[in-house]
């Protein structure tokens, strides 16, 4: 992210003086009463169905952390979560909201398995390749998007979520009729073993993408606290105006950082792909990018608070298998617990407007 030399820390945004807890504190109060509220709502709907939530939460909780195993089930759907998360924070942070992240994914994926597949190269640089792929492909999918947002002022919701239909049609159409391996399901041949990342437990499918995704998050944060161009974004997502005027160069900065966050959507789908699947099928990652965004919502753009909520998402999902085999209450409830957070979400970002205290973000929607 770039800014004018004539622009300082002290001149783009000014402090503002504040009462009550610190920033961090009332977040995660935020963010626990958003958790606490959708746990209720959701223990209502279970009420519904005929089912005690005590007992349907207990086997959601057992069925999240109840063995070695099923911890690491738990981390690895929080991993694209994570990745999904911060390419929604980076975005968030700017001011602005790609809601494309599962179109990101799923064209980064695809484009993963692609080179895994499809060339011969030694097992570290086959694997470099291929995430460079993935990354290029999600910077590509959103570089519409980002070119119309910075220079024509189009809302990048409407733009990034049209993608995602387009992206998980293609990449469909791609699967069945141009790549499908012959004799199987909906899916591309297998990629190289030597296209493949490495694995953390021996009979698990978690890979070294849960580490990408938490380094990632880590390295997010000490760019937004520590650089200038970090401060710059940050500024540019309290109060764009002000930020202008301060000397920095939004226009730029928007294409920039929604192509960044494009392209970290696009190693979402690489990391799920390579470390995984290993080929890529139709349908491969449902939810995980929208996943990523709600994480990114609930933890107020923050991206280390952002791991611990996309933990508990995929927490939510993993535990969610035993749930509906031993309780009668659906998967399907994890998805109104999600929807329950976003009216939350909603809500606490309309009472600060309302109450003219935005908090740390102003987002465009």
């Amino acid at each position: 992210m770039t800014t004018d030399s004539s622009a300082t820390k002290s001149s783009v945004v000014p402090a503002a003086d504040r009462k009550g807890p610190p920033g961090w504190a009332e977040g995660l109060i935020g963010q626990l009463l958003a958790i606490a509220l959708s746990l209720v709502g959701g223990a209502v709907i279970i009420l519904m169905v005929g089912e005690n939530p005590l007992h349907v939460f207990a086997t959601l909780l057992r069925g999240a952390f109840g063995s070695t195993d099923r911890i690491a089930g738990s981390l690895l759907q929080a991993t694209p979560i994570i990745i999904c998360g911060v390419a929604a924070c980076i975005a968030l942070r700017g001011g602005l909201f790609n809601i494309g992240v599962e179109g990101q994914l799923y064209l980064g994926g695809f484009a993963a398995a692609w080179v895994g597949f499809s060339f011969a190269m030694p097992p570290v640089i086959h694997v470099v390749v291929a995430v460079a792929a993935a990354i290029l492909a999600g910077c590509l999918w959103i570089l519409i998007p980002a070119l119309f947002r910075a220079k024509f002022g189009t809302n990048e919701v409407v733009t990034t979520i049209l993608a995602n239909y387009i992206a998980v049609l293609l990449t469909s159409y791609l699967t069945i009729s141009v790549f499908k391996r012959p004799g199987g399901w909906s899916e591309t041949d297998p990629i190289a073993v030597t296209a493949r990342l490495p694995q953390l437990l021996p009979d698990s499918r978690l890979n070294i993408g849960l580490f990408i995704g938490i380094g990632l998050a880590i390295g997010l944060h000490l760019f937004l606290r520590h650089t200038s161009a970090g401060y710059a974004m940050g500024a540019m997502g309290a109060n764009p105006k002000f930020a202008e005027y301060g000397g920095v160069r939004t226009r730029r900065n928007v294409f920039l950082i929604l192509l960044a966050s494009g392209a970290v959507g696009g190693l979402a789908g690489g990391v799920e792909t390579l470390g995984v699947h290993h080929r890529f099928m139709e349908g491969f990652a449902p939810g995980f990018g929208f996943d990523g965004v709600i994480a990114a919502l609930l933890a107020n753009g923050n991206p280390i608070g952002m791991i611990g909520t996309a933990l508990f998402f995929g927490a939510l999902r993993a535990g969610s298998l035993l749930m509906e085999v031993e309780t009668n209450a659906s998967r399907e409830i994890i998805t109104v617990i999600q929807a329950f957070i976003i009216l939350c979400v909603s809500a606490q970002i309309l009472i600060r407007r309302r109450s003219g205290r935005t908090g740390e973000r102003r987002w465009k929607f």
